[in-house]
């Protein structure tokens, strides 16, 4: 078989689910969304008193999700607020459907 070494070229909503998809390879990201859903916003430091993990390591999941779009951080110094992104929430959410169905 011959191969191609050309990229192949992906549809932009089944890039945008594997971001998504990555993002959520991990259960506490899965438990940080669940916990944001259910807040308008928390603080990092209020994620450390809800997750048994280090603040480090509480900030390297959100890194996470907010490069996949799914979390939004406000500054408010010394901290950042972060929040569901409503937009990329319910995309995520459309585009999970439609590869389940």
């Amino acid at each position: 078989m011959k191969r191609n070494l050309e990229p192949i070229a992906y549809k932009a909503d089944t890039e945008a689910l594997a971001k998504f998809a990555k993002a959520l390879a991990h259960p506490t990201r899965i438990a940080i969304l669940k916990h944001l859903e259910n807040q308008s916003c928390c603080f990092t430091g209020d994620l450390v008193d809800v997750f048994p993990l280090a603040q480090s390591t509480i900030s390297q999941h959100l890194k996470e999700l907010k490069n996949a779009g799914l979390i939004q951080g406000e500054l408010k110094p010394p901290k950042i607020k972060y929040c569901i992104n409503q937009d990329n929430w319910k995309t995520a959410k459309t585009l999970f459907q439609q590869f389940f169905d």
